[in-house]
């Protein structure tokens, strides 16, 4: 089927946007959470030892 151009172009228009959201925000959230997850691990794993 046919699309009209506008809904084509407010597809993309979302699709990129989301695509940066996830990308410009989230991906810094989740290094940060793996990064201090990985330092109590290795605080935790010095103190025992």
């Amino acid at each position: 089927g046919w699309l009209p151009f506008p809904r084509m172009a407010f597809w993309w228009f979302m699709l990129i946007l989301g695509d940066l959201v996830f990308y410009v925000l989230l991906t810094p959230i989740w290094l940060g959470l793996r990064a201090a997850a990985w330092v109590a691990e290795l605080t935790s794993r010095a103190r025992r030892s």
